[in-house]
């Protein structure tokens, strides 16, 4: 089965910036379009893909996020990163890799707290 492992979150003031990473133990990580995802806290709130990068580098954001959040990730490390600035308090959430369309299982994530 294929490990995820989220890192990079913390608590951080609005208008600020942190970088997640994500490393994924697949054979198969070059030919996979890889995503992050968020849920944020409360009742009743799904997961959302916010961004996801193919095989060839292609992205795609959530409107939520363009312009905001950069998507990347480098093959020889089978990882991926999301580099987030401006970062809103509407931001806060535990963030998930996972490929695009996602496994059926996830890793751990990592919490994004925006807060002043």
């Amino acid at each position: 089965q294929v490990q995820l492992v989220e890192s990079g979150g913390g608590l951080v003031q609005p208008r600020g910036s942190l970088r997640l990473s994500c490393a994924a133990s697949s054979l198969r990580f070059n030919a996979y379009t890889w995503g992050w995802y968020r849920q944020a806290p409360g009742p009743g709130k799904a997961r959302e893909l916010v961004a996801s990068i193919s095989f060839r580098g292609n992205t795609n954001y959530a409107d939520s996020v363009k312009g905001r959040f950069t998507i990347s990730r480098d093959n020889a490390k089978n990882t991926v990163y999301l580099q987030m600035n401006n970062l809103k308090p509407d931001d806060t959430a535990v963030y998930y890799c996972n490929r695009d369309p996602s496994f059926d299982f996830w890793g751990q994530g990592t919490l994004v707290t925006v807060s002043s």
